[in-house]
């Protein structure tokens, strides 16, 4: 389909299939914005490749890096080699592999009829669904900490309550803010319509990182300035089940 405007002089657009030129234009234009937006231009692609005596290809992973953080785009492997251990050797060739590079953290996607429970296996904790796959199937997205044991990680989910929901609201967004320096992460933050009750879902690499954000002096000094105004939370820690 072709469309132009009214002006002979306007821009034409057209939609098509695969587009190799345009493809490569986009990622080209992307990856300049993206570097000049965060300081960081050591995109690169990650690939491990499994061969056979005969040559022919047993399994592969593909997937990226980029400031810090590593993806896994692709994993397979051959169906007469399935149960060999291929899918793990690959995850750990190429967590090594971003580990070298600086990553801290590695991410991948996984449809509920590929494998979610192996990602799962090997420490990767689920950070939200798509839902609307064909034939009822979701989009699992899944996280791992490349510095930390993964057994270490904390996850909660906290019901906040707040007396008056705009000095609530700011300083949630104040305290959440606070979370990366203790190597926490806000995984959802939902809120109801009239604005005076908020579930967050957050995750924490560590024990000792709870620990320290709730005894951050900031937090306390934010908390302290509300007085009967600020947010009182009911806390529980969860797991994936």
């Amino acid at each position: 389909m072709t469309t132009t405007g009214t002006d002979p002089g306007a821009p034409t657009l057209r939609v098509g299939g695969e587009d190799a030129e345009l493809s490569a234009r986009i990622d080209g234009e992307l990856t300049a914005f993206n570097n000049a937006a965060t300081g960081a231009d050591d995109e690169a692609e990650l690939s491990v490749r499994v061969t056979g005596a005969d040559g022919e290809l047993v399994a592969g992973l593909t997937g990226w890096t980029w400031g810090g953080r590593a993806g896994i785009n692709t994993v397979w492997v051959r169906a007469d080699h399935r149960g060999e251990g291929w899918g793990g050797r690959l995850l750990a060739a190429a967590e090594a592999a971003a580990r070298d590079r600086g990553c801290t953290e590695i991410s991948v996607s996984s449809f509920s009829f590929q494998a979610p429970d192996f990602y799962r296996r090997y420490g990767y904790t689920d950070t939200g669904i798509r839902d609307g796959i064909p034939g009822g199937h979701v989009d699992h997205h899944l996280w791992k900490s490349l510095v930390t044991d993964p057994a270490d990680v904390v996850r909660l989910v906290a019901l906040v309550e707040m007396p008056d929901a705009d000095a609530g609201q700011r300083y949630e967004d104040a305290v959440l803010a606070l979370l990366d320096r203790h190597g926490g992460r806000l995984e959802r933050r939902l809120r109801t319509d009239d604005g005076r009750t908020e579930v967050h879902v957050i995750r924490f690499a560590t024990p000792t990182g709870q620990e320290s954000f709730l005894a951050d002096p900031q937090r306390l000094a934010l908390r302290a300035a509300l007085g009967d105004a600020a947010p009182t939370a009911r806390v529980l820690t969860v797991h994936d089940v």
